[in-house]
């Protein structure tokens, strides 16, 4: 059994490196989840947490609505979210709680909130 320590820093320096390495595959995950959004091609963040935070109010968490009246978010078609929320906002599709929900967000929130909702596990039928 060695008494020099030289056993005992190899064994710390490979625990750090092992700390070090699982950390920043943790931290980098969220940047690994970035998608395209079906637009163009490149890649987009998913949405910000308080912007898909307007449509969980009343969609539910994670986009699965506990009001039988309000339809569920998670797991539609990206495409048919975006060009319903786009009604919404140009007003070619009436809903006054929808279009206060709507109004200020740029097609770059509306792509991003399409492609979030698309991901995410539906409802069970």
């Amino acid at each position: 059994m060695r008494t020099d320590g030289v056993g005992m820093k190899n064994s710390n320096r490979r625990l750090l490196i092992w700390l070090f390495l699982t950390s920043m595959a943790i931290f980098a995950a969220p940047q690994a989840l970035a998608m395209s959004d079906g637009t163009d091609g490149k890649s987009k963040e998913f949405a910000q947490p308080e912007t898909a935070s307007r449509c969980m109010s009343c969609h539910g968490p994670g986009g699965i609505s506990q009001n039988p009246e309000w339809p569920n978010l998670a797991g539609q078609k990206a495409p048919y979210l975006r060009s319903q929320l786009q009604a919404f906002r140009d007003g070619s599709r009436k809903n006054g709680m929808m279009q206060n929900v709507v109004n200020g967000l740029t097609d770059t929130d509306i792509s991003q909130l399409s492609h979030y909702f698309s991901q995410l596990p539906s409802a069970n039928p």
